[in-house]
């Protein structure tokens, strides 16, 4: 009756959390919502934090234009002939490639032919026409062509910027780069590729355009302003250009092919990008043909050398055989990006890790399918484990468990981090927390229903210990019928009929309730189950709730302590003269059914069995023999040694075909002389009685009466004096026979 307020039912919520959780996820397929997507991104900015600064490869070199060039050249832009000189000390330094994370979109109005008509005309003499133009067309005085024919003479890579929406009034641009382009498989029709399309371009004026080739360095932020991902190619007019990053890896490496590998699946009405094969091994992609920044650490992770050092012919010996951008981190020229690692971020060194991502070959890639197979796996099996342990196993260990799964979950996405794979988490880790909140929240309001029927059901029972232990431990509790070796207790007032005659029923009502609290006490004290009060008998169990191996002897304990507790409260009656009161003890110990059984609408946790009646014979029988407690042989032998019994009779009791013998415990330990002394001349009586010598049983027997002047020896004495005068029959056994309860 009470499993359904038991651990089952938070393990089900648990199973249906986690069903509901597969359906979602499996609803989802690949469309992951965005603010999973999110989530996953900042635990990825988590770990590259935790993970921290990692070694670049040591090829990529910026050239900085920063706050203090700017504050000894001039301000931006400079004019062009001095970004001539720093191409040209560059060059000269040994570098592979130049790369400008920089557009000139317009012309060098700082050019002298544009200011030569002014300058000619404050001349005192004048100056011919044809002189005129002979001097306009002097390319010393024109910044871009000095630009333009310093690049022509290097490996150099200009940038430029693509639109990716419609800019009214502008001229259609077109980029040229100088690599040849190869798709595999190469049928795949380039309208079909699932290229990220641009519409329109700015570009470098041509004067200035005279690089070995051209790349974008477009970067596009996630919704939180991150740069996670950069496009490798974009289209302009289904055409593919590559970016900066790639076309200065490129010629730095001296190659001028780059492949680009084309999902094969047929059923997709555009083509997903794999990754591209440029001069060295294969770079993967996301379906747009993005690299996903492996970034190395905080801003100059990188070497930076400052363009005002680098145009005073300072720090070139660390450009030899380099990779080398140019770009700028001064706030003012606006070139800031935010990354995993900081806010503000040089939109060149974005840059120079993209190119070092595919120097090193080692980007980030993001493994759909792992994440998947690892969802499901995570949610599936974590989630049923973690129920499992939350519902059944202590606090403790639950709470272990959902932080492993925790802790496992993280460790295992970090793991993969440091081996440059993302996979998303942030799923299975909503779902083990869910899991842990739901089944907790489950576990505290079944555990705190179970707690308080578990209270009102033993709290009246059993001492407040036991009460406690069976909270904390329900799982060694069975509330439904079951056989197992207990002792029960049952308890009587003598002449109970005769003492209530006396009192009124407000005085015998406080008498009674004072009666059984002072008893009650006595055996949960001593661990023991007050099953139940019949007017003014007690009965009571040991071993049930809870198992005790030494049911026995605490209930033995709980009897002689019972006497005990009778004489203080005997001696507090008659100081207000109200009568002396004796009680009667029987015990028994062996199998019964203990459990719940009643009706439907009420049930009583008790024992029922024949050794329950045994018992509740064995209580009768001291009114008989006027004993205070008698025990069954099977309670003295469970009982152990530490009790100094009296053997008292050989019985047959009504309902019961089997004789007991019957006992009465004396005391705990060793007795006193003149006790043992007794005990020990009864015991004689009993054997002389048990083979059929009368004579000397009743002449021990005698001086025994004549010494203590107790009922069980009368008992005897009137026995002895039947069986002198009618002897039993041959076949006497020694046992009495009780025709009645």
């Amino acid at each position: 009756m009470i499993r359904s307020y038991l651990k089952p039912t938070p393990f089900k919520i648990g199973c249906l959390v986690v069903i509901a959780s597969l359906v979602l996820f499996n609803f989802f397929g690949s469309r992951k919502p965005q603010l999973l997507t999110s989530f996953d991104n900042r635990l990825t900015d988590l770990m590259f934090t935790i993970r921290g600064k990692k070694p670049t490869s040591g090829q990529v070199v910026i050239v900085d234009i920063d706050d203090a060039s700017l504050a000894r050249i001039g301000q931006w832009p400079w004019p062009r002939n001095i970004v001539a000189d720093l191409a040209a000390q560059i060059h000269h330094a040994g570098a592979r490639v130049i790369g400008f994370d920089i557009v000139f979109a317009e012309p060098d109005r700082t050019s002298p032919k544009n200011h030569l008509d002014g300058i000619i005309d404050l001349l005192a003499t004048p100056v011919a026409e044809d002189e005129r133009n002979a001097l306009r067309a002097n390319p010393s005085l024109d910044h871009d062509l000095i630009l333009g024919d310093t690049l022509a003479t290097m490996p150099s890579v200009l940038g430029y910027v693509f639109l990716t929406s419609p800019q009214h009034g502008l001229a259609a641009n077109t980029p040229f780069p100088s690599c040849t382009i190869h798709l595999d498989p190469s049928s795949t029709p380039l309208p079909s590729i699932n290229f990220i399309q641009a519409s329109n371009a700015i570009v470098n004026i041509t004067d200035v355009s005279q690089g070995e080739s051209e790349g974008f360095f477009n970067v596009f932020p996630d919704p939180s302003g991150t740069i996670r991902k950069v496009p490798l190619f974009m289209a302009l007019n289904d055409v593919p250009y590559p970016s900066l990053a790639l076309e200065t890896m490129r010629i730095g490496l001296g190659k001028q092919e780059v492949t680009i590998h084309l999902s094969q699946q047929v059923e997709t009405a555009r083509k997903g990008i794999l990754g591209i094969t440029a001069g060295g091994g294969f770079i993967p992609t996301d379906d747009q043909g993005q690299l996903t920044v492996n970034y190395r650490g905080p801003v100059k992770t990188f070497p930076y050398l400052p363009a005002a050092d680098v145009l005073a012919g300072l720090h070139l010996d660390r450009l030899k055989d380099k990779y080398v951008l140019i770009g700028t981190s001064a706030a003012g020229l606006l070139d800031l990006r935010a990354t995993p690692f900081a806010s503000i971020f040089p939109g060149v060194e974005i840059q120079a890790t993209l190119m070092d991502n595919l120097l090193g070959g080692d980007p980030l890639t993001y493994d759909l399918y792992t994440e998947i197979g690892l969802t499901y796996a995570l949610v599936a099996g974590g989630g049923l484990l973690l129920s499992a342990l939350l519902a059944y196993a202590t606090p403790l260990i639950g709470a272990l468990a959902g932080l492993l799964c925790l802790l496992a979950t993280v460790g295992g996405s970090y793991f993969f981090f440091l081996n440059n794979k993302i996979i998303g988490i942030t799923y299975p880790l909503l779902t083990i927390i869910t899991v842990f909140l739901v089944v907790t929240l489950s576990n505290y309001f079944f555990a705190g229903r179970e707690k308080r029927f578990l209270r009102d059901a033993f709290g009246h029972y059993v001492s407040p210990d036991v009460v406690s232990e069976i909270i904390k431990n329900p799982a060694n509790l069975s509330l439904s019928g079951q056989v197992r070796n207990l002792t029960v207790f049952f308890s009587d007032i003598r002449d109970f009929t005769t003492i209530s005659e006396k009192m009124a029923p407000t005085q015998l009502g406080r008498f009674m309730n004072r009666y059984l609290t002072a008893m009650s006490s006595v055996l949960l004290e001593h661990g023991g189950t007050v099953d139940k009060y019949i007017g003014d008998a007690i009965m009571a169990i040991w071993g049930a709730p809870l198992l005790d191996n030494d049911h026995a002897a605490r209930a033995v304990r709980a009897s002689l302590a019972s006497i005990r507790q009778l004489a203080e409260l005997q001696q507090e009656l008659q100081e207000e003269q109200q009568g002396e009161i004796q009680i009667g003890i029987g015990l028994n110990t062996g199998e019964m059914n203990v459990g719940n059984f009643g009706s439907t609408q009420r049930f009583d946790y008790t024992v029922i069995g024949d050794n329950v009646n045994l018992a509740s014979r064995l209580e009768g029988l001291t009114k008989i023999y006027g004993c205070r407690i008698l025990i069954s042989e099977s309670t003295r032998d469970a009982a152990g040694p530490d009790f100094f019994c009296s053997f008292i009779d050989r019985v047959r009791v009504k309902g019961k075909k089997l004789p007991v013998n019957i006992f009465e415990p004396l005391c705990e330990g060793e007795p006193a002389g003149e006790l043992q002394r007794e005990v020990t001349s009864f015991q004689q009586a009993l054997t002389a009685y048990q083979q059929r010598d009368f004579i000397a049983a009743r002449q021990i027997m005698s001086q025994l009466h004549e010494q203590n002047n107790r009922k069980l020896y009368r008992l005897y004495l009137e026995r002895i004096e039947v069986f002198l005068s009618a002897p039993p029959p041959p076949d006497w056994d020694g046992v009495f026979v009780f025709t009645s309860k």
